[in-house]
């Protein structure tokens, strides 16, 4: 019996989407210890007097672009955070466009368990927060630093486990964490965007409407879309949005070949996943541990016993380490009382509340919004309370997984 061509594609979706996901997890662990020896790094090259004034000289070094008249002057470390960064965030728009359209988050079934658990992950950490940083107008501009999730980082410590992770709870965190970048974004763009111009964003709409046209127009070659995404993140470096953010639009613009609508041969040649693969171990390899060997360099000699009980580090550190499990663990179980959700096989409570508390490594994201959110002693603090917490809902998660899995054969 002869296929049809559409019914052929359909039936390898579920294969491709697999293998992107297998892949995103491969790259996304080995990223993550990668992420853990740059943060260590930063910290020996912070607290090592040899080292401290090559550290400080590589974040101030200045780099400068010039096209003509028009010039963009900024220090290696915002060149990082708004440059590199923008590369970050575009390949986690390219992940979210891909998992919606053709993914793990693609159906309404499928998408609520992470979303419900997600939204409560962001909720909970951020009133832990508030609740000990309510006095300070200074410190509350920090409330969403501890509800972020670091994707990298937490399949990075599941990968120590071995054959110990069932694949569901791997799938199941990875889904959280993508849907948690997705809030993420939506926060910066609203809460850490300041001094607009009108001017620079009418330019930045212009690009975006370029890019829409190309997508009414059925092109497929990335070379347009990604000129004009340039073109968009100078704009809105120049408008008062924080300049990540155009990464985050390029990539939604990006077209992902919808199966059910076009030819097999353009299935197999999306411009999206083309892009996703070919700047996913650039970013897992490179940009991220850039990124902590830039942000995570705290000088831990100048701190006194006292400072990590201060408001704003210990809320952001209970923030991850409670809020994260609290939020995440409570919303899977009301979904699962109400009938509307179940766990992924192979997981059970035990196994849910580590992997809750695994969410609580804050880190990439976490360093972000704090470099957003403040400058000086209260960066230092908020640098302080993401690495404190990071590191103990690490090796909590850790244990108590280690302890409650069992140890499964290798096939």
């Amino acid at each position: 019996m002869n296929t049809p061509p559409l019914a052929r594609a359909a039936m390898r979706l579920p294969e491709r989407a697999l293998h992107a996901l297998l892949e995103f997890l491969r790259l996304e662990a080995a990223g993550g210890i990668l992420l853990i020896l740059a943060a260590a790094l930063a910290l020996v090259c912070a607290n090592v007097p040899q080292l401290e004034e090559f550290y400080d000289a590589f974040r101030e070094l200045p780099v400068m672009v010039a096209f003509g008249q028009w010039r963009i002057a900024k220090p290696a470390l915002l060149w990082i955070n708004d440059g590199l960064m923008a590369i970050f965030f575009l390949l986690v728009a390219l992940e979210i466009k891909r998992e919606t359209l053709t993914g793990q988050l693609a159906g309404r079934d499928r998408l609520v368990l992470p979303l419900v658990c997600a939204s409560a992950g962001v909720a909970v950490p951020a009133l832990i927060f508030a609740a000990l940083n309510r006095g300070d107008a200074g410190a509350m501009r920090g409330w969403a630093v501890p509800t972020a999730t670091d994707i990298a980082f937490a399949l990075g410590v599941l990968s120590l486990l071995g054959s110990r992770v069932p694949h569901g709870m791997k799938l199941l965190l990875a889904t959280i964490a993508v849907v948690d970048d997705l809030i993420a974004i939506l926060i910066i763009a609203v809460f850490y965007s300041e001094g607009l111009s009108f001017v620079a964003l009418g330019w930045a709409a212009v690009a975006l409407a370029g890019m829409a046209w190309l997508n009414r127009r059925r092109v497929t070659a990335l070379t347009p879309y990604l000129l004009l995404g340039a073109v968009l993140w100078v704009c809105v470096l120049k408008s008062g949005v924080h300049a990540t953010l155009a990464g985050v639009a390029t990539g939604l613009l990006i077209p992902h070949v919808d199966p059910r609508n076009d030819t097999p041969d353009e299935v197999e040649h999306s411009p999206l996943e083309h892009l996703e693969h070919a700047l996913h171990p650039w970013v897992a390899y490179l940009i991220l541990p850039v990124f902590a060997f830039a942000n995570a360099g705290l000088a831990l000699g100048e701190l006194e016993a006292g400072d990590m009980v201060a408001a704003l580090p210990l809320g952001i550190a209970l923030g991850l380490i409670l809020g994260k499990p609290v939020g995440i663990v409570g919303a899977a179980l009301g979904l699962r009382a109400l009938g509307w959700a179940r766990l992924p096989d192979g997981m059970d409570l035990r196994a849910l509340l580590g992997m809750g508390v695994l969410c609580g490594i804050g880190f990439t994201m976490s360093l972000f919004i704090a470099s957003l959110a403040y400058t000086g002693l209260p960066y230092e603090e908020a640098v302080l309370g993401v690495l404190g917490g990071s590191l103990v809902s690490a090796l909590l998660g850790y244990a108590w997984l280690r302890a409650v899995l069992p140890a499964r054969a290798r096939a």
